[in-house]
């Protein structure tokens, strides 16, 4: 069984920060990339910024210069930091991780429940 939990989503007003937080836990092999993906109402999924084992990045254009996405790999776990928050970034935040379970040769994409994030004032 693998889980990723997410947290740190939540209201905050235009300009103002907030910082995601995804911990993947259990029957872990190993990780490859890791991710983060957003919902708006009426919109597909769509890539935020994702992050390779070896630390290199990509993020969507829209967010170039105001999020910064990193990883703790001892801790299996992944970060967004998202700066000058605007009110098209609302939106459900979803981490993703490419990952092997103990004992498998084979690589799996797992997501996580999602967190709510809103810039309103």
């Amino acid at each position: 069984q693998v889980q990723l939990v997410e947290s740190g989503g939540g209201l905050v007003q235009p300009g103002g920060s907030l910082r995601l937080s995804c911990a993947a836990s259990g029957s872990i092999g190993s990780i490859n990339q890791m991710g983060w993906y957003r919902q708006a109402p009426g919109k597909q999924r769509e890539l935020v910024a994702t992050i390779s084992n070896g630390g290199s990045t990509n993020y969507a254009d829209s967010v170039k210069g105001r999020f910064t996405i990193s990883r703790d790999n001892a801790k299996n776990t992944v970060y967004l930091q998202m700066n000058s928050l605007k009110p098209e970034d609302t939106a459900v935040y979803y981490c993703n991780a490419n990952l092997r379970r103990l004992g498998s040769l084979r690589w799996t994409d797992y997501w996580g429940q999602g967190t709510q994030v809103t810039v309103s004032s």
